[in-house]
């Protein structure tokens, strides 16, 4: 009889040694290097926005090294949401009206100011782009553990989901857990915009 929890125990530990490392990776790169790829993955996201003509944008503000640059809501502004952290882990939205409306948030994030739209305001986005440490060929998103994304890849299930990464990011395969969810997409600066293979399941 299969040993579940033991399964469970050692993804939980090989995704905490994957996302140090990935962390540490990003840490290391310098200025110079992050701008380049910002740029590139911007202009990647650029194209896919002018394809896809979505009605809403769910996004969000990288922060530090985060792929697409701490300006990406600017590139992505129109009808774009951004999400505000809850004490839970989950998130709400609200509407994007400027750099003026951000202001610092828990854990070193930036949050929009404005009336908030409810956790469940994702679920009318048409394009829903989130950060992540990793995301493997089947589409398997492993982000930094709270959750928070997971919840709204689950609420925008008909959204065409996209995870910015930075090169190298883009893995055969990573661990994972009951909960984790796909995306449809990545996108990183070397390769631009790529699809998964299973992201249905």
């Amino acid at each position: 009889m299969p040993d579940f929890a033991s399964e469970a125990e050692k993804s939980r530990t090989a995704k905490i040694a994957l996302r140090d490392q990935l962390l540490a990776a990003r840490r290391s790169l310098p200025p110079e290097s992050r701008a380049s790829a910002a740029a590139a993955v911007q202009a990647a996201l650029q194209d896919l926005v002018r394809a896809q003509s979505p009605t809403i944008i769910a996004g969000y503000v990288p922060v530090g090294p985060e792929p697409g640059g701490a300006d990406l809501p600017e590139v992505l502004a129109g009808r774009l949401i951004l999400p505000v952290l809850l004490p839970d882990n989950d998130l709400d939205w609200v509407r994007y009206e400027g750099p003026e409306s951000l202001r610092p948030g828990p854990r070193g994030l930036r949050e929009p100011v404005g009336p908030r739209l409810g956790p469940e305001a994702v679920a009318s986005a048409t394009l829903l782009v989130v950060p992540a440490l990793a995301v493997d060929r089947s589409g398997l998103r492993m982000g930094r553990g709270g959750g928070s994304y997971d919840r709204a890849l689950a609420r925008a299930a008909n959204a065409y989901s996209v995870a910015l990464l930075h090169d190298g990011e883009f893995l055969p395969s990573v661990p994972a857990e009951p909960h984790d969810r796909r995306v449809r997409a990545v996108i990183t600066p070397a390769e631009g915009l790529s699809e998964t293979v299973d992201w249905t399941k």
